[in-house]
């Protein structure tokens, strides 16, 4: 019964600990959401970026109270008990055993003992735990005054989103009349919807000049003080089209893709012409650094050529790639694959730079292959953009090149440089495959190519007249079986024919027996001094490939291979003979042969007239031109006068839609004209002027005509002539 009694102890205490812990928990929750439910209150939506804080505090004080809350509802009772065994030493760190079955009877002791000493305590009446409730207070405290003085007291409003300024719109034509009962626009706002290409949001004009995107809707609503008899939209001085009437006023919608100039008719009353220009969507723009439009690499660089490229819209790159094309073989035999390749783009949709490299040999591209390649990229809207062709060869060593003079090549000599280049791909061969396979079979491999490259350098020495290998290395030495040539001089003769001489008592009869005049190495040779100087350096090559093959190092013998295969291509191609080509001289035509005898009498020569009527550009322009004339020289004018100028404003708006911006104050200037000529009043000089200049420069140039020569003489040259004349 004791034990039941102190584990209920227990529980009293986790209980009031429970409760104690989440009120501070609350108020400090409460004091985040004090806050922002004042700033929600008092600003409400009117500013997104408080009303976001605002909503953020709240949501975070509930999420807070709710983590903590699931953090305290953890606390065990063995967590209790080890707390009482911290504050209370007369219960001998045995609390936790009241919350365990006793194994024996010596556990069973001292839990009772431990449920007595528990009961004389009273640790539920006495708060055993201690909790900082000071900074919880405080936070309320300061949170309460913070909330009291966003709700009470005074402040400067905080900044709102930008106003747009008011559009206003100007009727010169307007009579001057009562504003209680004349019709008037009260408010005008015109939306810029963006077309999707660009990514772009709504927005409000701020002047009736408007500069929009190409393919924008522009949405007109007007408000006027009293309902219209009739709101006009005019384009380019054509037909007018009206407003569409709602509870909140009139509007008005349309996308453009051209520019215009466009008026507002109210109830028979012209606004002053204002321009709408369209930014046009440009193709995306590719900047190519690297390669060069014509790339050739050479024997023994790298397969691999680095691209790095530029590339940029004003609106937004929806796809770029590369298309590559593989030319492999010569003439009638060659083969084409084209492949489409991804490009590594980095950077803003707006804005892409490339740095990749490519790999000639992943693309299957061998020796004499050719590769095309050009970049292309879209837009967002219908921009698409192609590159130059960059062309990229690797040097082939088995074609010769060719001359573009007017010769036709003629090789004397066999193709013998074919297994030069059988040593490099073995080489590289091996190299690829070093790792996989054992350092005995890769020493093995490495010296019987070493063995080939000996073999290739004696049968390229025959053409310099060495008929045996002449020691190790590219010069001197001992031939192979020399020590036994002198024996064989002595027994068997020299091995060569000698030539008799008539006259066995000459001096070169009795020096022939101790002369040996068979061609030496140097001599005998079909390759003029350069050429065998060359062919000379190519067997040094050879010899520095060879014993770095037969000491395992295939590496480093690599570069002399590349060298020796130059230096043989450039004594094959020394080699060649060229003979100009003759031209093909055609035989002379049989003319009486090959002559047409039929008879043209029936045949009636084509006897076509046309009248071109010819039509007279812009006659009101050059009528107004002259009515301005007048006016300059009398100062009169009719009322009629009016529709002259009309005309003549059509006219210059259809050449100010392409160039809104430079006749867009004659316009203004001429629209004002027609009011004050329609009213009677006095002409604004400046407007004449302004007029006068525009409809003069919408003139074309006038043909010149031929005109006689006028030439003055001075008095002197006068009577100069007249003397001749006599």
């Amino acid at each position: 019964m004791a034990v039941e009694q102190s584990i209920h102890i227990l529980r009293q205490i986790r209980s009031r600990y429970v409760q104690a812990k989440l009120w501070l928990y609350m108020l400090q929750a409460i004091a985040v959401a004090a806050v922002g439910i004042a700033i929600l209150y008092r600003w409400r939506f009117e500013v997104p970026a408080l009303a976001f804080v605002a909503i953020s505090m709240m949501v975070g004080a509930v999420l807070y109270f709710a983590l903590r809350w699931r953090s305290v509802n953890k606390t065990s009772l063995q967590q209790v008990a080890r707390h009482l065994n911290r504050q209370y030493p007369a219960l001998e760190d045995s609390t936790e055993m009241l919350l365990h079955e006793p194994q024996n009877l010596l556990q069973r002791l001292q839990q009772q003992k431990v449920a007595g000493v528990l009961q004389e305590l009273h640790p539920e009446k006495e708060k055993p735990y201690t909790l900082r409730s000071t900074a919880s207070y405080v936070a309320l405290g300061l949170a309460l005054v913070l909330t009291a003085g966003i709700l009470y007291l005074p402040a400067a409003p905080l900044p709102g989103p930008k106003q747009s300024p008011e559009v206003k719109i100007t009727f010169p034509d307007a009579p001057a009349v009562a504003a209680d009962t004349a019709t008037t626009i009260e408010q005008i706002d015109i939306t810029v919807t963006p077309p999707a290409y660009t990514g772009k949001k709504a927005y409000k004009a701020d002047n009736p000049n408007l500069r929009v995107e190409e393919g924008a809707t522009i949405n007109w609503r007007i408000r006027t003080n009293r309902p219209a008899k009739a709101l006009q939209l005019e384009l380019n001085e054509q037909q007018a089209q009206a407003f569409k009437q709602d509870k909140a006023g009139y509007a008005f919608s349309r996308s453009f893709s051209q520019p215009t100039l466009y008026t507002i008719n109210l109830n028979g009353q012209k606004s002053a012409f204002y321009t709408l220009e369209t930014i046009p969507d440009e193709a995306p723009a590719i900047e190519i650094s690297k390669p060069k439009e014509y790339t050739e690499i050479r024997l023994g660089e790298p397969q691999r050529v680095s691209l790095q490229a530029k590339l940029s819209d004003d609106y937004g790159i929806r796809e770029a790639n590369m298309i590559a094309t593989v030319a492999k073989g010569t003439g009638e035999a060659v083969k084409f694959r084209e492949e489409k390749m991804k490009l590594n783009l980095s950077g803003n949709s707006r804005s892409y730079s490339i740095n990749q490299t490519l790999d000639l040999q992943k693309l299957g591209m061998s020796f004499g292959d050719e590769l095309y390649f050009y970049l292309q990229a879209w837009d967002n809207h219908r921009g698409y953009t192609r590159s130059e062709t960059f062309f990229v060869q690797i040097e082939d060593t088995t074609i010769v090149e060719a001359s573009f003079d007017m010769t036709a090549g003629v090789n004397p000599v066999p193709e013998y440089f074919r297994s030069q280049r059988q040593i490099i791909i073995d080489t590289e061969k091996l190299l690829k495959e070093q790792k996989s396979i054992s350092k005995a079979e890769f020493q093995e491999r490495s010296n019987n190519i070493g063995v080939d490259q000996k073999l290739l350098r004696l049968r390229y020495g025959k053409f310099l007249g060495e008929e045996f290998e002449s020691g190790i290395g590219p010069g001197g030495g001992i031939p192979e079986g020399a020590e036994g040539h002198e024996e064989a001089q002595h027994f068997e003769g020299d091995g060569h024919d000698h030539p008799e001489f008539e006259n066995q008592n000459s001096p070169e009869a009795l020096l022939d027996p101790y002369l040996h005049k068979h061609d030496q190495e140097g001599e005998a040779t079909i390759f003029e001094p350069a050429v065998k100087a060359k062919l000379q350096g190519a067997l040094a090559q050879m010899w520095e490939a060879e014993l770095r093959l037969r000491t395992f190092k295939p590496k480093e013998a690599l570069p002399f291979e590349y060298k020796a295969l130059r230096m043989l291509k450039d004594v094959q191609q020394s080699q060649r003979a060229y003979v100009a080509k003759t031209g093909f001289e055609a035989p002379p035509l049989k003319e009486p042969e090959l002559r047409l005898s039929g008879e043209l009498n029936k045949i009636t020569p084509l006897n076509e007239r046309n009248s071109i009527e010819q039509k007279q550009q812009y006659p009101d322009t050059k009528a107004a031109l002259n009515w301005l004339a007048r006016y300059k020289q009398n100062g009169k004018y009719k009322p009629s006068d009016a529709a002259l100028l009309e005309r003549a404003g059509q006219e210059l708006a259809q050449r100010a839609v392409n160039t809104p911006g430079q006749n867009l104050r004659a316009l203004q200037d001429l629209r004002q004209l027609i009011s004050e000529v329609r009213t009677g009043d006095k002409l604004c000089a400046s407007c004449l002027a302004t007029v006068e200049r525009a409809l003069t420069a919408l003139l074309p140039p006038a043909a010149q005509t031929p005109q006689p020569k006028q030439v003055t003489r001075s008095k002197l040259v006068q009577e100069y002539m007249k003397q001749l004349g006599q």
